[in-house]
């Protein structure tokens, strides 16, 4: 049988993207910082997104059906710690400036891409909701922009990635 203390120690050293997972509603814009995201198809679009049962958010997003993810670049870890503190919710949307696209989520202006996204399914696994998501819409950054560093976690702590220099071979 495998501990949940090595599982999480194990899980530290797997490098996942940094980002932050919105919604809005009747009830008002939540969101949370998520690293458990990842693609499931291209036909149709989907992303998978975790969510801890036991968060506040939680009931929001069920309710809500809809998501944005915003994946963060370096000059975001101020907005990552945000949305996972014990900021309300208003706080910790004042951090940053917000638009939306198709469902009208939250979508972080300056995030190096944004996956608007309607929740398709919900399954229950353990003490988390597993969201699969139909991506809608996608704001992508503009082409002048210069390609960011992204915002990774690792060995519990931040690390930026950034792109790889060409190599010239002889």
């Amino acid at each position: 049988m495998i501990e949940a203390t090595d599982f999480r120690e194990a899980m530290s050293l797997l490098t996942t993207a940094v980002n932050v997972v919105t919604t809005t509603g009747d009830s008002g814009m939540h969101g949370f910082t998520a690293s458990a995201v990842c693609s499931v198809t291209d036909t149709p679009p989907t992303l998978l997104v975790c969510m801890n049962q036991a968060s506040r958010s939680h009931s929001y997003f069920v309710e809500n059906k809809i998501l944005s993810v915003n994946v963060l670049g370096a000059q975001h870890e101020s907005i990552s710690n945000a949305f996972a503190s014990k900021l309300t919710q208003t706080e910790r949307f004042k951090q940053a400036q917000w638009t939306q696209l198709t469902t009208g989520a939250p979508v972080l202006e300056d995030a190096l891409v944004s996956f608007d996204c309607e929740i398709d399914q919900i399954q229950q696994v353990g003490t988390h909701s597993v969201f699969m998501c139909r991506v809608v819409d996608i704001k992508l950054p503009e082409p002048q922009d210069n390609a960011e560093h992204s915002l990774v976690y690792f060995n519990r702590s931040y690390h930026q990635l950034g792109q790889v220099a060409e190599v010239a071979f002889a």
